[in-house]
């Protein structure tokens, strides 16, 4: 294990981010781990085209109590990007979960940003000893809720796309137009290839096609919470409602926020995340 040249600062003083990679059966998977070893574990996931640099301004805002992990999805960030592997949401679980084997978690609050959150709740169909809570950031929660833009942003037949090309496709993942997008999510975008976003995403719609979230995470009966970025572009915000389907789940709705209230305003975001996962995590023995 390597420690990167990233950072978050506690007192004054710099913390270093612990980052390696795990060599699974199927690929590599790049892991970020952050805060006190332990303390109840804290696993976060990233959407489609994006990676563990989306979570990087929520970090050290939860590493006073909690061990965070982030973890890079098989075809992002700095794990591999095979041409001939599965994509699909129930591997991409698995693998999320053979990580955590790997790190000697037992018990983790799984938290997911937006199709991260569909990843989450894969994870607790397959391992419900592991997960014992979840949070989904700007899930949608079926096909229903999905916004359609209005024109393809990224050409299919050119790859790498154009720094434009990648902010029109990004665009909408915030509250409004012109938001000057971070150029680390822009690079993202741009370290995929061409098959890894188109079947990533095409994954996610699949699952979803299959079952709605909120009937699979009824069945599930974890302690559930929902927040939702009330002016998201992507996914109808008034379809955070759906998951009040599920016994004792928590809404919080964030006004001026958009897709993405982990980058737009990440106070605002951890402040509900903290207080559902105090009382749901589980302290290390």
């Amino acid at each position: 294990m390597t420690v990167s040249n990233g950072g978050w600062y506690v007192n004054g003083r710099a913390e270093a981010t612990e980052s390696s990679t795990l060599s699974l059966d199927d690929g590599d998977i790049h892991v970020c781990q952050d805060g006190p070893r332990d303390a109840p574990a804290l696993l976060l996931i990233h959407g489609s085209a994006s990676s563990v640099r989306s979570w990087d301004a929520l970090v050290p805002l939860l590493t006073r109590a909690h061990r965070v992990i982030r973890i890079d999805l098989l075809g992002h960030g700095r794990s591999a990007k095979p041409a001939d592997r599965s994509y699909a949401l129930a591997d991409q679980a698995r693998r999320a979960g053979v990580a955590l084997d790997r790190l000697g978690v037992e018990h983790v609050v799984v938290v997911g940003h937006s199709s991260g959150g569909v990843v989450a709740t894969a994870l607790a169909e397959q391992r419900p000893d592991l997960v014992t809570a979840l949070a989904l950031i700007n899930t949608g929660p079926s096909l229903d809720a999905f916004i359609a833009p209005q024109s393809t942003a990224i050409g299919l037949s050119q790859w790498p796309p154009s720094d434009e090309q990648i902010r029109r496709f990004a665009s909408t993942g915030f509250s409004r137009a012109g938001y000057q997008i971070p150029p680390e999510l822009l690079d993202d975008v741009r370290c995929m290839t061409l098959h890894t976003l188109t079947t990533t995403m095409q994954a996610t719609r699949d699952y979803l096609e299959q079952q709605s979230l909120p009937d699979r995470l009824t069945a599930l009966g974890k302690p559930l919470l929902v927040i939702f970025g009330a002016d998201d572009r992507r996914w109808r915000s008034s379809s955070a409602a759906d998951y009040r389907a599920v016994p004792g789940t928590k809404v919080e709705l964030l006004p001026g926020l958009g897709h993405s209230p982990i980058v737009e305003d990440p106070p605002r975001t951890v402040t509900p995340l903290l207080a559902f996962t105090t009382i749901h995590a589980v302290r290390v023995d």
